[in-house]
């Protein structure tokens, strides 16, 4: 049988682990991480219209680079849709 000293270790190590857990579902859904994205696309996506010749490179990758922002906003609205499901 577990000590009462072990015990409280283990609750402690899940509390940390709870708490990087939150950080990082904190993370997956911050604007500061959809806007981060959004301009590497962005960059990626000109260096390659670029260096493929294409027209208006720098504008022609706003496209892509939103249809990404738009993906990651309608993601959080399919997923509840699908816990519900998934509840039944």
């Amino acid at each position: 049988m577990a000590t009462l000293n072990e015990l409280e270790s283990e609750i402690n190590t899940i509390k940390e682990r709870n708490k990087r857990v939150e950080k990082d579902k904190a993370w997956e859904t911050s604007w500061t991480r959809r806007i981060l994205i959004f301009v590497l696309t962005y960059l990626v996506v000109v260096v390659f219209f670029y260096f493929a010749d294409l027209p208006k490179p720098f504008l022609n990758s706003i496209v892509p680079a939103l249809a990404f922002l738009l993906s990651t906003l309608t993601l959080s609205f399919f997923k509840k849709m699908w816990l519900k499901q998934a509840k039944e």
